[in-house]
């Protein structure tokens, strides 16, 4: 059963191709940021941990959602959190860094993990530890696409997911560089353009993303 669930939610992050990285003041502002999202047909999202009650907003979520959203844990750094988030309602439950516990604590409950790493050790050591895809961050420090493309070229059986630095130019570059999906920040996830009351801004920047992911993969 579990399993079924892993795999059902991998296909799922792999063919929306995003993974926005949800960090807002306050759980009202989540909401808003989620709705604008799958309005324009984005249904993945990482509720971070740097959320204020960030548990409260994944519950809600989760109830208000159901199925037509894929939800996901950010910025988790131990196995207790990775444990709580789960138990909230994540699917997927992604890490800033590289920590053994918070992969075996997701693995054990049956949920697909993604922690992050930047060196070629790092990344084959997340992997090994049973990644099921492994958060390139911070991606574009180290040159973007390019650098994603360098770690491949000796490990092409990785399942890569960039994140920083990926916006609506660069993400055609990420894909063709062999990204499994991209993770996106600010870019997308525009709290300012909700403060302002242009939850469009964030529909049409949704409908542009999934333009672009097509586009790269010729679809």
């Amino acid at each position: 059963m579990q399993q079924g669930m892993r795999e059902e939610t991998k296909q799922t992050l792999e063919e929306v191709g995003l993974i926005p990285v949800l960090r807002a003041s306050s759980v009202q502002l989540g909401h808003a940021l989620v709705d604008a999202m799958m309005a324009g047909g984005v249904t993945v999202v990482e509720v971070t941990m740097t959320v204020p009650n960030a548990l409260t907003l994944l519950r809600e979520l989760k109830q208000r959602h159901g199925k037509k959203l894929l939800l996901g844990s950010g910025t988790v750094t131990d196995a207790t959190q990775a444990a709580a988030t789960i138990d909230a309602g994540a699917e997927f439950v992604v890490s800033p860094s590289f920590h053994l516990d918070v992969i075996a604590k997701t693995r054990e409950l049956g949920r697909v993990s993604i922690p992050g790493a930047l060196t070629p050790t790092e990344v084959i050591a997340a992997w090994r530890a049973g990644a099921d895809y492994v958060k390139i961050f911070p991606c574009s420090a180290m040159g973007g696409a390019s650098y994603l493309k360098s770690l491949l070229a000796p490990f092409p059986e990785l399942k890569l997911i960039p994140t920083g630095g990926v916006t609506l130019q660069t993400a055609p570059d990420f894909l063709k560089a062999g990204a499994r999906a991209l993770g996106v920040g600010t870019d997308l996830v525009n709290a300012a353009a909700i403060a302002e009351g242009k939850p469009e801004l964030v529909t049409n920047t949704a409908r542009a993303y999934l333009e672009a992911i097509r586009t790269a993969r010729g679809q």
